[in-house]
C-alpha cells in the first residue's frame, strides 16, 4: 500500500484466490447494508446493488490490465539493462574468436520473427506485485501521485473512523439496556437514546466513550510499531465471518417461515438512496488490494472469468443476507450494525449465540485496526518522502503514528452513527479509490504501452471492457455520485 514494489509470496491455486478475494470484499459494510435496504427500498437497493457489483467488476479489470502493464515496463527494463551490461562485457573483451561470432551470427538468424512476438506477449505476465501507489508513480505526473495518496489517505480515514466506532458501539449495545445490565440485549421495542441510563449514573453515551477510551488504549499503540497480518489471524477471522454470516441468514430464514416476520419494505424511498450510495460502494471496494491479492495467483490463464465468478456469488451473498434482514426485522429496528439484532432473547434463545453475533465485530474489526493504522501511516511517510531524504526520530516515531490515529477516534468520540460514517467514506474517498484512480491508470497505462511498444501490442491481460467509451463512462458514473451525494447533504442540512 506505501508504494513499493514487494516479492509475489507464496503462490496459491486460482480458487484459494477466490476465496480470499471474497473475504476481502465481504467485510463491515456487508453489516450496514441490511439498514441501508429498508432506508431506500427493496427494488431501489436491488437495482443499484447490481449495477454498482458491474461497475466494481469493470474497473477490477481496468486494475490488473494496469498491473499487467506495469510488470511489462520492469520486466523490459530489467531486459535492457540485461543488455546493455553484455554489450559492456562484450565491448570490453577483445578475445571472441571468429567461430563464436559466426555461431552467434547464425543463431540471431535462424531465431523466428514469432518467438520474438511471443517473448513480447509474456512481457505483460503479472509475476511482480505492483502496488497501486507504484503503478500511480509509473503512470501519472507529480499532482496526479499526490492526489492518488491523498485519496487513499481519506478513505482510510473513514475506514479507521468506522471501525473505532465500530467496536465501542457494539460493546455498548450488548451490554446497556435502560433497566441496567440485562443479559438479552436489545429487547424487541426498545428504542435507546445516547442519554439513557446504562449503569447507575452512567449513560450509554458514556459507557460508549468508556469502550472507544479502553479502546484506542489497548490498540492505538500497535500504531507506533510494525505489524503484520499473520496467516493464522487471517484464516480465525474468516471463520468467524462465516460463522456469524451463517447463523444471521438461518436465523432470518426461519423466523420468515415460521410467519414471524415483521419486515415490510417499501418498493422504493429516494431519501435513503444517499447512504445507500455509499454502503454499496464501500461494500464493493477491493481494487487497492488487488495487487497483493490477485499476483501470487499460481495461473492467471483465467483471470477475468475468476473474477466476475466472486462478483456474482459476492452479489448473491449480499441479496440474500439483506432480503432476509429486511424482511425478517421492522426497518425501524435494523440497526446499523445488523448482528446486533440478534441480541434480543427473541430472537436467539441460546445466549452463547446472542453474545457471539453481538460481540462479533468486536473481534473481527479489532484484528484490521492496527494493519489499517500502520498502512495509513506509511502511507503519509511515502507521500512527504523526498529522494534519499529521512525523517527525523520524533516525526518517524512520534507524528506520524499520532496525526495518524488522532483524527478517526475524535470522529468516532463525535459520532457513532455507522451508516453515515460508511456511506460518506464509500461515496467520497471511496468512489474515488473505485472508479477514478482505476480508470485513470488504465487510460495512462494505454497510453504508455503504445508509445513504448507499438501500437500493434496487446496486453494479455487487456479489460473486456477496452474500448475508451467505459473510461469516459466510469469518470461520468463517479462524478454523478460526488454530485449526488453532495446536493442530497445540502439539501438535507438546509431542509429545502
Amino acid at each position: 500500500m506505501a508504494g513499493e514494489i514487494t516479492e509475489t509470496g507464496e503462490l496459491y491455486s486460482p480458487y484459494v484466490g477466490l476465496v480470499y478475494m471474497f473475504n476481502l470484499i465481504v467485510g463491515t459494510g456487508a453489516l450496514t447494508m441490511p439498514k441501508a435496504f429498508a432506508t431506500a427500498g427493496w427494488l431501489v437497493s436491488l437495482v443499484l446493488l447490481v449495477f454498482l457489483g458491474f461497475m466494481s467488476f469493470v474497473t477490477t479489470t481496468f486494475v490488473v490490465e494496469a498491473m499487467g502493464a506495469a510488470n511489462a515496463q520492469l520486466r523490459w527494463k530489467r531486459m535492457e539493462t540485461r543488455q546493455e551490461e553484455e554489450d559492456d562485457d562484450d565491448s570490453s573483451s577483445a578475445s571472441d574468436s571468429d567461430v563464436l561470432a559466426q555461431d552467434t551470427y547464425e543463431r540471431a538468424e535462424k531465431r523466428p520473427i514469432l518467438s520474438v512476438q511471443r517473448r513480447g506477449s509474456n512481457l505483460f505476465e503479472i509475476t511482480d506485485r505492483v502496488e497501486m501507489g507504484q503503478m500511480a508513480s509509473m503512470f501519472f505526473n507529480k499532482v496526479g501521485v499526490n492526489l492518488f495518496y491523498f485519496c487513499i489517505i481519506i478513505y482510510l480515514y473513514g475506514d479507521l473512523a468506522i471501525y473505532a466506532a465500530a467496536v465501542p458501539f457494539s460493546l455498548m449495545q450488548v451490554t446497556c439496556s435502560a433497566l441496567g445490565n440485562d443479559s438479552c440485549g436489545v429487547e424487541s421495542d426498545s428504542k435507546y437514546n445516547d442519554t439513557d441510563r446504562c449503569w447507575g449514573p452512567l449513560r450509554r453515551v458514556d459507557a460508549y466513550r468508556i469502550y472507544l477510551a479502553v479502546f484506542t488504549l489497548l490498540l492505538g499503540p500497535f500504531t507506533f510499531f510494525d505489524v503484520q497480518k499473520t496467516k493464522y489471524l487471517q484464516i480465525l477471522t474468516s471463520l468467524m465471518r462465516w460463522i456469524a454470516f451463517a447463523i444471521m441468514i438461518v436465523l432470518a430464514l426461519v423466523r420468515i417461515a415460521h410467519g414471524r416476520g415483521e419486515g415490510h419494505p417499501p418498493l422504493a424511498d429516494l431519501s435513503g438512496v444517499r447512504n445507500l450510495l455509499g454502503v454499496c460502494v464501500y461494500s464493493f471496494m477491493c481494487q487497492h488490494s488487488l495487487p497483493s491479492l490477485l499476483t501470487p495467483v499460481s495461473s492467471k490463464r483465467h483471470l477475468t472469468r475468476l473474477v466476475f465468478l466472486d462478483y456474482v456469488l459476492i452479489l448473491a451473498f449480499y441479496g440474500l443476507l439483506s432480503f432476509t434482514a429486511i424482511f425478517c426485522f421492522r426497518g425501524d429496528s435494523l440497526l446499523d450494525m445488523y448482528t446486533l439484532n440478534f441480541a434480543r432473547c427473541d430472537v436467539v434463545g441460546l445466549a452463547a449465540v446472542r453474545f457471539f453475533l453481538g460481540l462479533f465485530p468486536v473481534f473481527t474489526i479489532s484484528t484490521n485496526f492496527p494493519i489499517i493504522a500502520v498502512t495509513l501511516r506509511n502511507n503519509w511517510k511515502t507521500l512527504f518522502h523526498r529522494e534519499g531524504g529521512t525523517y527525523p526520530w520524533v516525526v518517524d516515531r512520534v507524528v506520524f503514528p499520532t496525526i495518524t490515529l488522532l483524527p478517526p477516534v475524535l470522529v468516532a468520540f463525535c459520532t457513532h452513527d455507522l451508516e453515515s460514517l460508511v456511506g460518506i467514506t464509500g461515496a467520497y474517498a471511496g468512489t474515488g479509490i473505485q472508479y477514478v484512480i482505476p480508470a485513470f491508470l488504465v487510460y495512462l497505462c494505454r497510453k504508455d504501452t503504445q508509445l513504448a511498444f507499438g501500437y500493434g501490442t496487446v496486453n494479455k491481460h487487456r479489460s473486456p471492457f477496452r474500448h475508451t467509451f467505459w473510461v469516459g463512462f466510469v469518470l461520468l458514473w463517479a462524478f454523478s455520485c460526488f454530485f449526488f451525494v453532495t446536493a442530497n447533504i445540502v439539501l438535507s442540512e438546509t431542509k429545502l
